[in-house]
C-alpha cells in the first residue's frame, strides 16, 4: 500500500485533537469519518473545525473559498463499525483511558479492513502492554500536538510487534500530509517532547512554589531566552554551543554521571569550538558557526517583535 493511493481515512474520538486532527486530512483531500460516542461532542467537533477553518483562510493559510471544499470531505457519525470499515488509515484519539482504548482497539482489530494501518495518538500509555489485537504488526503510536492542524510535529512510536513497512508508510503518510514525523526507536513514556516538557514543568512548579518570581516574570524569562534560541538550535545542539567540557563540569557539580558527554570530551570533541560534537559542523571554523546563528538569533528576535509575541495572549 502507498501513502499517495489513501483516499479514506477515520479518527476515533472528535475531542480536543480528534476534530483537528480530521481537518489534515480533509485539507490533504483524503475524505475522512470523525466518529465519536456522543451527538454533542460531534456538534462541537463540527463548529471547532468551523471557527479553525476561519482562521487558517483569515490568516492566508488556506486559499478563500476552499473551506466548504475541505468541510465536504468530513463525515461525521456514530458507528464506528461502518466508518473505520472503509478506511485504509485509523486514528484512535479517544480519551487517556487504557480500558476505552483497549476496547476500541479490539473494535477496530475486527472492523478494519486487513490492510489498513491503525495509529494512536496517545501521549504516553503503552498501549503495545495492554492492547489485544490479532494483527498488532499494524499497531503504531502517532502523537500530534495541540492543535494538530497548526503544529508540524508527529512523534511515531512503533511497538515490539509493529512492522517496518507500517513505521515507513506511516511517517510517508503524515509527510504527504505536511507533517513532520520523527521516528522513535521503541517506546518510553512520554516520548520526546512532552519528557522535555515535563522537566521544564517541574521547575516551574518550583519557582512558583517558592516564590521567587512571578508567572509573568518566569514566561517573560523564558520568551527573551530560550524563545529565541530554541527554534534555532533545539536542545541538543544548545549543549555544542556551550562547550561539551563546560556541560560535563556543570552535570557533575549536580551529581550526574554523563557517559555519553564524557566519551566526546575524552575524544576531543568539545561541541563547536572543535567544530564537532553532538554534532558535526563540517570542519567549519567557530566564527563561521556563530556567525550564522547570531543571524538566526537576530531575525527571530526581530520578527517575534514584529509579532508582539511577548506580550501575553
Amino acid at each position: 500500500m502507498n501513502s499517495k493511493d489513501i483516499d479514506k481515512a477515520a479518527v476515533i474520538g472528535a475531542g480536543t485533537m480528534g476534530h483537528s486532527i480530521a481537518l489534515i486530512f480533509a485539507r490533504a483531500g483524503i475524505e475522512i469519518n470523525l466518529v465519536d460516542v456522543d451527538e454533542k461532542a460531534l456538534k462541537v467537533a463540527d463548529e471547532r473545525m468551523r471557527h479553525a477553518l476561519a482562521t487558517l483562510e483569515d490568516v492566508g493559510v488556506i486559499e478563500k473559498g476552499r473551506t466548504g471544499e475541505i468541510r465536504s470531505l468530513i463525515h461525521t457519525s456514530l458507528d464506528l463499525a461502518s466508518c473505520a470499515g472503509e478506511a485504509d488509515f485509523v486514528v484512535e484519539a479517544v480519551p487517556e483511558v487504557p480500558e476505552i482504548k483497549k476496547q476500541v482497539f479490539a473494535q477496530l482489530d475486527k472492523v478494519c479492513p486487513e490492510q489498513a494501518v491503525i495509529a494512536s495518538n496517545t501521549s504516553g500509555l503503552d498501549i503495545f502492554e495492554f492492547t489485544e489485537m490479532e494483527r498488532p504488526e499494524r499497531l503504531i503510536i502517532a502523537h500530534w500536538f495541540a492543535p494538530p492542524h497548526i503544529i508540524p510535529l508527529v512523534e511515531l512510536v512503533p511497538g515490539p510487534s509493529t512492522s517496518q513497512r507500517v513505521v515507513e508508510f506511516t511517517a510517508s503518510l503524515l509527510e504527504r500530509l505536511g507533517k513532520v514525523p520523527v521516528v522513535m526507536k521503541g517506546f518510553t513514556r512520554a516520548f520526546i517532547v512532552n519528557k522535555i516538557q515535563n522537566m521544564i514543568s517541574m521547575a516551574v512548579f518550583d519557582l512558583l512554589g517558592s516564590g521567587l518570581a512571578s508567572p509573568e516574570d518566569i514566561d517573560r524569562a523564558v520568551k527573551y531566552s530560550l524563545g529565541i534560541r530554541l527554534p534555532i538550535l533545539g536542545v541538543v545542539q544548545t549543549l555544542d554551543f556551550t562547550g561539551l567540557d563546560l556541560v560535563l563540569d556543570l552535570g557533575k557539580s549536580y551529581g550526574l554521571s554523563l557517559p555519553l558527554i564524557e566519551e566526546k570530551v575524552e575524544k576531543g570533541h568539545l561541541g563547536v569550538k572543535t567544530s564537532k560534537g553532538l554534532y558535526d559542523y563540517g570542519h567549519r571554523s567557530e566564527s563561521e558557526i556563530l556567525a550564522r546563528r547570531d543571524a538566526l538569533f537576530l531575525k527571530m528576535l526581530e520578527r517575534l517583535k514584529e509579532l508582539k509575541a511577548f506580550d501575553p495572549i
